[in-house]
């Protein structure tokens, strides 16, 4: 397997391309070959009920050059993994719709099912190709992102941490998680949304004198967002995990096709699923669903993706993005590295560009009294409590389902659990709803900082 740059070039073994993070000239590395797994991967003896088996099986695909299986159990096995006594991907029924929680690690989001991995990975990448340096891990996040990153590579030797999140801009919840980790993994809130500080991250990594300064100290920038390998293709296993799932309960049958909606922001979640139906699981649709930020709904909609728009803040935070990072894969895929290269200058240079996608993707958006109101009946209908992201997604679902009236099964990926918002839960459904298990973080105090001090903060580690 070598990996090749969404614009041009490349040539990388895992290993070096998980290292590298991004790829040179502004693009993302993506494989040469999409790797073959359909159905009979799940039907062919062996328990993939076991996530980390399952696991293993795809992801080795994905990194050939290393072996990873101490790395998936240790991430995901029963004994000694992260996930709540093994519930990994629960896939649970209610209130009419299948909810796929990914919600049961140790910062309580989706982000764990890959961050619980890729520390491994990228260890096991270091020592396939001899270095010795320390990787400064470099993260924007709107929430959930930095969390995840922050406890993975926590105690994880040869590596370093630093998240940057837009202050006020990400939950109560998501805040204190960050402030609380400490040692190696330290987070800092800029003045800013997610945008500005995802730019500002990605100018870091493209600047000459800070990466001059860093080698000189014998450290390497890298990053754990999902421009990284190592963060996008571990998600593709809970894909083929929901669909054995169904199959174990006989809701469906071998080869059966099912549709997938996701809620998604920075548009790494849905990839995954992409990724899986290219590979072969049969998935018909991926309902992209997003809140009103929708700037991924209007460009599937129209073809235009214009980011020259207001960004609101948004009671579902991880979602508020404008720049989705992870589209350029798609755009790569469907249209090849030229135009993939001349799209993405256009949108740096203007702020916009011109693509029609004729792709399984249904585009569908909630504003934030849907998202309210979506919550609220869930709840009503079912007892079933949902975080805001989840929740868009649940009234993407029924909107969909409504319009075309299909009976294919529908699973929404539930991003976060509720009590990561239980403020906006306690308003939503009128109920008084605690912070659960994360009312007992004692946070430090946090780092704040203007956009232009980011590099400031980075020559300071150094």
């Amino acid at each position: 397997m070598n990996y090749v740059s969404t614009r041009g070039g490349g040539g990388l073994s895992p290993s070096a391309a998980v290292l590298k993070g991004a790829a040179g000239g502004g693009g993302l590395f993506v494989p040469e070959e999409i790797p073959e797994a359909g159905i009979e991967i799940l039907t062919r003896g062996l328990d993939y009920l076991d996530y980390t088996e399952l696991a293993y099986e795809i992801l080795k695909l994905y990194f050939d050059d290393i072996d990873i299986k101490d790395c998936v159990e240790a991430a995901y096995g029963r004994k000694y993994g992260k996930f709540n006594g093994g519930k990994t991907a629960a896939l649970e029924k209610t209130g009419g719709y299948y909810f796929l929680e990914l919600f049961h690690g140790p910062t309580l989001a989706f982000k764990d099912i890959a961050l619980t991995v890729a520390p491994g990975i990228m260890q096991k990448s270091k020592k396939n190709q001899n270095q010795n340096n320390k990787y400064l891990i470099l993260v924007a996040t709107s929430g959930d992102t930095g969390s995840a990153a922050l406890e993975g590579f926590k105690n994880i030797e040869g590596f370093e941490a630093i998240a940057f999140y837009p202050y006020k801009g990400v939950s109560a919840a998501q805040e204190a998680q960050m402030n609380s980790v400490g040692g190696n993994a330290r987070a800092v809130a800029v003045r800013g949304n997610f945008d500005d500080v995802q730019t500002a991250v990605k100018k870091i990594f493209a600047d000459p004198a800070l990466n001059k300064k860093a080698a000189a100290s014998n450290v390497t920038f890298s990053s754990a967002n999902s421009i990284n390998i190592a963060r996008l293709f571990p998600q593709t296993a809970y894909y083929y995990y929901a669909y054995a799932q169904l199959l174990e309960r006989g809701e469906i049958t071998a080869g059966e096709k099912i549709n997938f909606t996701v809620p998604t922001g920075n548009f790494g979640n849905i990839l995954a699923g992409y990724y899986a139906k290219k590979m072969g699981l049969p998935i018909d649709k991926l309902i992209c669903a997003s809140n009103e930020n929708k700037i991924l709904y209007d460009f599937f909609t129209t073809g235009v993706y214009d980011a020259n728009r207001e960004f609101i803040k948004t009671i579902s935070p991880s979602m508020d993005i404008l720049i989705s990072s992870n589209l350029e894969r798609l755009i790569y895929l469907a249209a090849g590295a030229e135009t993939t290269k001349k799209l993405f200058n256009d949108l740096k240079e203007t702020g916009v560009f011109k693509y029609k996608l004729d792709l399984d993707f249904i585009p569908a958006f909630a504003t934030q009294d849907e998202t309210k109101s979506a919550m609220a009946e869930l709840y009503k209908n079912s007892g079933y409590i949902a975080d805001p992201h989840t929740a868009v997604g649940y009234k993407a679902a029924k909107e969909f389902d409504f319009k075309t009236k299909t009976k294919t099964k529908n699973i929404i990926i539930a991003t976060a659990s509720p009590h990561k918002f239980s403020e906006t839960i306690s308003e939503a459904l009128k109920i008084d709803f605690d912070a659960g298990p994360l009312a007992n973080l004692k946070p430090a105090p946090p780092v704040v900082c203007n956009i232009d001090e980011m590099p400031g903060i980075i020559e300071e580690y150094l």
